[in-house]
């Protein structure tokens, strides 16, 4: 199963994954019923879940329900447990939205819901994150996860994303983490596709971050708070969850000043 799924993924473009995705769930669903694990973004249980990865695939780690992986899991506990997202009212723009996340933020009756992408199918603004179509301090909740990666100026795209933020507002924005490295790589001089994938882990990924991520978000203006929320999780609800034990969420707060 392994083979197949990293075939599908760095075969089938991603529009068309997405639309064959809705036909397949609820085959997965039925198929994978059990007691093993749980999604906690829907509460619905497996015996297992799926594996997935363009390069290195990881066992046991997408929901065949919401389709969620491990960080979208956290960050949904993260969210409900851990922030007033579900319950205070509040504009929200959502970068290259979820599936998982997607139909579920867009019916909570709280938060002025506005997702963009150049490409998503999801998006309700198209839009170049290095260059926003959005007002100066108009959103209290900013989701950018997993994009930073994909953006040759990363920089320019920080500077936006603190530009159209409102003082004391908070954007998450999580991205692939190898923090045992310190520093960020990356090599425009690698052009083929297969050797970006192996040594990026997707082939449309153009760096790697280092824990020099962090940094490079301060020297922007956030006050950056790195939330381990599986510190405060038993072993057995990460397991049950499907989680990445120690994964980073960089919580980037915008100052008052």
């Amino acid at each position: 199963m392994k083979k197949v799924f990293k075939s599908i993924l760095n075969t089938i473009p991603r529009p068309l994954l997405i639309k064959a995705s809705y036909i397949a769930k609820p085959f997965l669903v039925s198929l994978l019923k059990g007691k093993n694990y749980t999604d906690p973004i829907d509460g619905k249980s497996f015996s297992k879940f799926l594996p997935y990865g363009y390069e290195n695939q990881r066992e046991n780690v997408l929901s065949p329900s919401t389709l969620s992986l491990e960080r979208h899991r956290l960050l949904w506990l993260y969210l409900k447990n851990k922030t007033d997202f579900f319950t205070s009212e509040k504009s929200v723009l959502h970068f290259a939205p979820e599936q998982a996340f997607y139909k579920r933020f867009r019916k909570l009756s709280n938060i002025n819901y506005t997702t963009t992408d150049l490409n998503s199918p999801l998006a309700d603004v198209k839009a170049d994150i290095c260059n926003l179509p959005f007002k100066d301090n108009e959103y209290d909740f900013i989701l950018c996860n997993h994009v930073l990666e994909h953006i040759p100026d990363d920089t320019k795209a920080m500077q936006e994303l603190y530009r159209i933020l409102k003082p004391n507002g908070i954007a998450i924005l999580q991205i692939p983490q190898e923090l045992e490295r310190e520093f960020t790589f990356e090599d425009n001089s690698i052009t083929n596709p297969k050797e970006r994938a192996k040594i990026f882990g997707q082939y449309d990924h153009v760096r790697i971050y280092g824990r020099d991520y962090f940094d490079k978000l301060k020297s922007i203006g956030f006050e950056v708070i790195e939330a381990d929320y599986t510190r405060e999780l038993s072993e057995e609800l990460i397991n049950k969850y499907r989680l990445a034990k120690g994964e980073i969420i960089p919580v980037c707060i915008k100052p008052n000043s």
